[in-house]
């Protein structure tokens, strides 16, 4: 005879709408997929097409890099303003886009002047669009756009400081080129290495109401691989010691971690897993960049600190 079912008499627990049994809908979608989460063969190789690009535009024509940062930084804007509006925030998606663009473009040619005036003059401007809206959901709306520009266009900005820097130091190429290259395949080492820990070795949730695939042991393996990348790289090109630069990599492997975590949480609480599904295996151009934009004023204050 079968026993009967757990519950209240009389009543069967009823299967959830897709069919997968009882209690089913109650598990996380992203709990049920492969600890890579990515369609890996498709992710290295759209990984290895914007690299080149990169790559090209810094070594053989640096203002290419300021048009590939200007239309990266104005995608992600649009991206994340999207999602917000979405998710109920009332932000001005084209304007932010525009906004960041220019702060950008601020950045390049005025320094960290032109850095801060674009960003302040951007939420004022930001503001006093949403005024015509009315005051239903102000505040929010306006934190919305303010937490957005600060959190792509104004980090991209120091990125920014760095490929148009005044140096000539570093071996074989251009000084300035060397510090954006080095900031950035330190954050690849990071990921990288997080990556290939968590796989192999995650055990252990770091921040399992977050991002759930995030373990300790991936977290390790970031700051390994960031400390390899981040002073080999920095010996090859500006003779750094090896001791600042491992304290370079651990730097970044750390603001890379937590800038993934940061657009996590933000997709999170939107009730999305990407931001869009521009690049092939990677989600949305935000979500490329999501590292990046917490270690550029990480690596600025370094480079600063290293080469004066």
């Amino acid at each position: 005879m079968n026993a009967l079912p757990d519950g209240p008499p009389g009543r069967r627990p009823q299967p959830s709408p897709d069919g997968r049994g009882p209690g089913a809908a109650e598990t996380d979608p992203d709990d049920r997929k492969p600890k890579a989460g990515r369609n890996l063969p498709v992710a290295i190789g759209a990984g290895l097409g914007m690299a080149a690009v990169v790559l090209a535009s810094l070594l053989i024509w640096p203002t290419a890099f300021l048009g590939v940062a200007v239309i990266a930084v104005a995608v992600a804007c649009w991206e994340t303003g999207t999602a917000m509006h979405k998710g109920g925030r009332n932000v001005p998606v084209i304007p932010l886009a525009a906004a960041g663009a220019l702060i950008v473009v601020l950045a390049w040619f005025g320094g960290a002047t032109g850095l801060l005036l674009g960003t302040a003059v951007g939420v004022a401007a930001l503001f006093v669009w949403r005024l015509s809206e009315g005051a239903t959901g102000y505040r929010t709306d306006t934190a919305a756009s303010a937490l957005l520009l600060v959190q792509v266009p104004f980090l991209a900005g120091f990125i920014m400081l760095l490929a148009n820097a005044d140096n000539d130091s570093a071996r074989w190429i251009d000084g300035a080129a060397a510090q954006v290259i080095i900031a950035l395949f330190t954050v690849v080492c990071s990921d990288t290495g997080g990556y290939t820990a968590g796989v192999l070795f995650g055990r252990h949730q770091m921040t399992p109401r977050i991002s759930p695939k995030k373990s300790w042991e991936g977290l390790g393996g970031s700051v390994v691989a960031a400390a390899i990348g981040g002073s080999v790289t920095l010996w090859l090109f500006f003779d750094v010691p090896f001791p600042l630069g491992v304290a370079f990599g651990v730097c970044v492997a750390l603001a890379a971690t937590l800038g993934d975590l940061s657009v996590s949480l933000l997709k999170r609480d939107l009730g999305i897993k990407d931001m869009s599904n521009l690049i092939p295996g990677h989600g949305g151009v935000m979500d490329r960049l999501d590292s990046i934009l917490m270690v550029a004023p990480v690596a600025y204050v370094w480079f600063r600190y290293l080469l004066g």
